[in-house]
This record gives structure tokens, sequence and C-alpha cells, in this order.
């Protein structure tokens, strides 16, 4: 989850889709998008384990930055 900050800045936003199109095009990607209420959005990544999840979604631009705070949780779809 991608959360934005006080510190957001729109300028970061072609950066953040452009990280998440390569994301798509490793295969890493699952699905991604926004929240309604334009506080910020999630994505889905495949990842070995929380750590790799972790190494991938900090390099999101967005968290880079500091315009949005990154979480990862690890998630036992079925």
């Amino acid at each position: 989850m991608a959360m934005r900050t006080p510190q957001f800045q729109q300028s970061v936003v072609d950066a953040h889709k452009q990280f998440l199109t390569q994301l798509k095009a490793d295969g890493v990607l699952e699905l991604a998008g926004p929240f309604t209420d334009e506080s910020g959005g999630a994505y889905v990544i495949s990842a070995k384990d929380l750590e790799e999840a972790q190494a991938i979604a900090f390099n999101d631009p967005v968290h880079d930055s500091g315009s949005s705070e990154v979480s990862v949780y690890e998630w036992n779809a079925v």
C-alpha cells in the first residue's frame, strides 16, 4: 500500500507509473490502482518472500521521494 503523505509531490506520479509499468513488464506486478478518495493506492506483486517484496516496493519513486508511505503486507491469497 502507498498512502500519500503531507509532502506528496504530484511531479512523482509519472515516475511511479513508469515503475509500475516496468514491474508489469517484468512479470512481477499482478494488479494496481488508486483509492477513490485519492489518499493513495495499492498494488499486488509476486515475490519469493517478504524481504524481496519490500526491496521491490521500497524502490517505488513515491517512497523514495517521501510522497507516500509504502507498507508491504504478506498475503496468502486463496
